[in-house]
């Protein structure tokens, strides 16, 4: 095989690699999505206060393991307190006024971060080399980097467990009828604000292993927040309430903003991932606003 095609699939193979892992973070916005109708704009918030209080609670001495099961806790006790002391309140306002405080909500915990644990930016060792792994340089002529394969795979195994457990389990079919009708679903019986706490703690925990990835790759900082919003052309592509969107979303922009960044970027100047799936994002806007798995939007005139 000539060495152009293998640097084109190494290429394509870190970039779907890193796809795996916004469709993580795209799974939290999605979760909520479904049980709420609201786009919740605190997630990238949520990722930095997680892995902030993760390398917080190491530092203070905790061991690794027992770090992150205090974390996962920390991060359920913030999805518990979201849903009963801000949406719960104002379950029956409008999208807008949800919407909005879910802003104020990512502000609030992205301060408290800070003020518990300082602004510098902090290295994240999980323990994984990042060098390539080199049987597989040997056996196909692709150098993937231990730490990328690692993320990938964690992403990946989150991402499907979750999408199994609300897609095919009573959990997942009382989150689709509280997406549908939350009036009709809770008059039948199906807890809502159980639901509600349940997706609210789910985001959380997903907020902290995707705040682990990438902080393992980029560090733990407060761009950590923005990075977390590139889930947002993930939703555009996939579909805002979808799940099978969001991996499939994910893949697309991992994939494409890496080959276009290798192959395009040069006759720009390099630096276009950064924007990149965002045209992709205007692109679906215009054609299939709804994403290739969300919901046909009717419009009455």
């Amino acid at each position: 095989m000539g060495s152009e095609i293998l640097f084109f699939f190494e290429v394509l193979v870190g970039g779907l690699l890193a796809g795996t892992m916004y469709s993580l973070v795209a799974l939290g916005f999605v979760l909520i999505y479904k049980a709420s109708a609201t786009f919740n704009f605190a997630q990238g918030a949520m990722v930095f206060f997680a892995v902030l209080s993760f390398v917080g609670f190491m530092e203070l001495g905790l061991p690794f393991f027992f770090a992150f099961l205090v974390t996962i806790g920390l991060m359920v006790i913030v999805g518990l307190s979201t849903e009963r002391l801000v949406l719960r309140p104002l379950m029956n306002q409008s999208e807008d006024t949800l919407l909005m405080a879910t802003i104020g909500l990512g502000y609030v915990l992205e301060g408290l971060a800070q003020a518990a644990w300082g602004v510098e930016v902090r290295r994240l060792d999980l323990g994984i080399p990042d060098f390539p792994i080199m049987f597989i340089a040997d056996a196909i002529g692709i150098f993937i980097s231990a730490l990328d394969l690692t993320a990938g795979a964690v992403a990946a195994f989150m991402v499907i467990s979750l999408a199994i457990l609300f897609t095919q389990t009573k959990i997942g079919l009382g989150l689709r009828a509280v997406a549908d009708d939350p009036g009709a679903a809770s008059s039948i019986g199906i807890p809502l604000k159980h639901i509600m706490l349940l997706v609210w703690s789910a985001a959380g925990v997903v907020a902290l292993v995707a705040g682990c990835l990438w902080g393992a790759r980029a560090g733990v900082q407060f761009a950590l927040v923005d990075l977390a919003l590139k889930a947002l052309p993930v939703l555009i592509i996939g579909g805002f309430s979808s799940i099978p969107g969001a991996i499939v979303g994910g893949l697309i922009i991992g994939s494409t903003e890496k080959v276009l960044e290798v192959y395009i970027g040069p006759f720009f100047g390099g630096a276009i991932e950064g924007w990149a799936p965002y045209v992709l994002a205007v692109f679906f806007l215009l054609k299939r606003p709804e994403g290739l798995f969300g919901e046909k939007i009717i419009r009455r005139v």
